[in-house]
């Protein structure tokens, strides 16, 4: 827990005013189900151990002579047998080491489902935030569309436009209004997503900050932590169960060795008297079973080898490709902030064109097309600058997923 904790803080030192983020994240780890699915897998492996912690069955055998053998001192009539074996010193412990070590491999599963879950939802609320962000933006853009629409039907009156610049206006805003309505699905489209990593009700509205800025600098970032990725740990847990099975295999390819009691009962003979006439038999017994055809332990001893070998591979071939991952994603988030710079500059630029514009229209001549391409231009700027900080967040809680 003290990891997730980590994470959750690595997300919001970016953004201070995120609080609504952290409670969602915070619900989630509650509620998870998968996350619920594997503590219950770890507490089975965990039970395990006390599984291993017992010796092999007791046997008890009676039987009955359906022909009773005749013997000096009288006729068997019925045999009790019990037998206990014993595995080699130290095979029990061998044993729990082993169900110990795949729990706690079992163990780094939780931790991976965490960080994924962390990332799931903070990637879904910085997508819900990009979407309410184009829908205000739209909002501001039909309504700057409005008073252009009254200048012109001004402008139209006065002879200085023409009926077919009002209804380029007006075009306009009815491509708005429909994107704004395709927005508002999108919105509850990932907003029922949300809630469903949130494990609750898919109507459930969700609250969103007001406004998400670009940071002024990047949070420091130590890249050694990625070795410490429960996804890599958890390899060296599996290669540790690997060698806890192999000692497990050396002891039970040891002899074990057991006691053993049988009881005959013994009928008396008849018209007889001699000492230990009908006298039972009790008969103490010693057993030692002797792993002589061994072949499968050394098989065994080869395929732990194999494995070992194999887990090696895996582990260094998933760094590789974690490693690649937050480069992309360090790198993600550099082009990120340098679109948002340039998108800010075309907006600036985009700003002052449309106030040369309304100045123009106060000397009496402004041209319709100019007005409908500048706020085109504004409304472009205005999406990729929000798509700009989106997509710096999205990479990095991908950065946060790998490395803290």
């Amino acid at each position: 827990m003290r990891g997730i904790t980590f994470i959750i803080i690595g997300f919001f030192t970016i953004h201070m005013n995120a609080q609504q983020l952290e409670k969602l994240v915070e619900e989630a780890l509650g509620n998870s189900p998968e996350i619920q699915k594997f503590e219950m897998q770890y507490r089975i492996s965990s039970e395990k151990v006390n599984e291993a912690n017992s010796l092999p069955d007791t046997q008890i055998g009676v039987g009955y002579f359906v022909s009773e053998p005749e013997t000096r001192t009288g006729a068997q009539r019925a045999k009790v047998s019990l037998k206990q074996m014993l595995p080699w010193f130290g095979s029990i412990t061998a044993r729990e080491n082993y169900m110990s070590s795949l729990a706690d491999a079992k163990y780094e599963d939780i931790a991976i489902a965490k960080r994924k879950l962390v990332a799931s939802v903070s990637q879904s609320y910085y997508s819900l935030y990009a979407i309410q962000a184009k829908q205000e933006v739209l909002v501001k853009n039909i309504e700057l569309l409005e008073t252009y629409e009254t200048l012109a039907l001004t402008s139209v009156e006065v002879g200085k436009a023409s009926a077919v610049d009002v209804l380029r206006l007006q075009m306009r805003q009815n491509e708005l209004e429909q994107l704004l309505k395709v927005l508002e699905q999108d919105f509850l489209a990932e907003q029922t997503a949300l809630n469903q990593l949130l494990n609750r009700d898919s109507s459930i509205t969700v609250e969103m900050v007001d406004v998400l800025s670009m940071p002024l600098e990047e949070a420091s970032l130590n890249q050694k932590n990625l070795k410490l990725h429960p996804e890599l740990v958890q390899y060296d847990m599996l290669y540790e169960s690997v060698s806890q099975s192999e000692l497990l295999n050396q002891k039970e390819s040891s002899p074990m060795f057991g006691f053993g009691l049988d009881y005959i009962a013994v009928s008396e003979r008849p018209n007889m008297v001699f000492d230990d006439n009908g006298k039972d038999i009790l008969m103490p017994m010693i057993s030692l079973s002797i792993p002589v055809f061994n072949k499968k332990y050394k098989s065994k001893t080869r395929q732990n080898e194999l494995m070992k070998q194999e887990l090696v591979f895996q582990k260094e071939e998933r760094l590789n490709k974690l490693e690649t991952l937050l480069d992309r994603a360090l790198k993600a988030r550099v082009s990120s902030r340098i679109s948002y710079d340039t998108q800010s500059k075309n907006l600036q630029q985009a700003k002052d064109a449309e106030r040369i514009l309304i100045k123009s229209y106060e000397t009496g001549t402004i041209d319709f097309n100019d007005v409908l391409d500048i706020q085109e231009l504004q409304l472009k700027f205005q999406i990729n600058q929000i798509e700009s900080v989106k997509n710096y967040y999205v990479q990095t809680t991908i950065i946060n997923y790998l490395s803290i």
